[in-house]
């Protein structure tokens, strides 16, 4: 799996507040559009968020589903983009100091995306989630 680590300058419950309000997804998560609609139980296991991938008017629309929650500390994903495939995705969360230290993991499941070869496919995937999470920090370290 491809893995990134961020200090954000927040608590671990703010940045738990971000992850938990699947509202949020696309501000923070590159690739994501757009949100069509939230599980009532996000994120309990077995909710899901319905998103959008792509730029309009390509979009695919999909949804991500919870596998693992542990509430302030853990969040396991299986995020669908279908035809492209399925991606497991790990969120941990670390008190360090001054903040939190986030770590997410992640790589291709299922489909198209497994064929790429998993040097390509961490590369691009470390290029992709280091700007998640500088989006995930900008939000929990500014939203009131």
């Amino acid at each position: 799996m491809s893995e990134n680590r961020r200090v954000v300058a927040a608590p671990p419950e703010r940045v738990w507040d971000v992850l938990a309000d699947g509202w949020l997804y696309p501000t923070w998560v590159v690739g994501a559009s757009r949100m069509r609609d939230v599980d009532d139980t996000w994120p309990q296991v077995g909710s899901r968020l319905y998103h959008s991938v792509g730029v309009w008017p390509a979009l695919l629309d999909d949804h991500t589903e919870v596998l693992e929650c542990e509430p302030g500390r853990r969040l396991v994903l299986r995020a669908r983009a279908w035809p492209a495939g399925e991606a497991r995705v790990e969120m941990e969360l670390h008190p360090a100091d001054g903040g939190t230290e986030v770590v997410m993991r992640e790589d291709a499941t299922s489909g198209p995306g497994t064929l790429v070869p998993k040097p390509l496919r961490d590369a691009q995937l470390t290029w992709r989630n280091t700007e998640s999470l500088r989006r995930l920090a900008f939000i929990a370290e500014h939203r009131r």
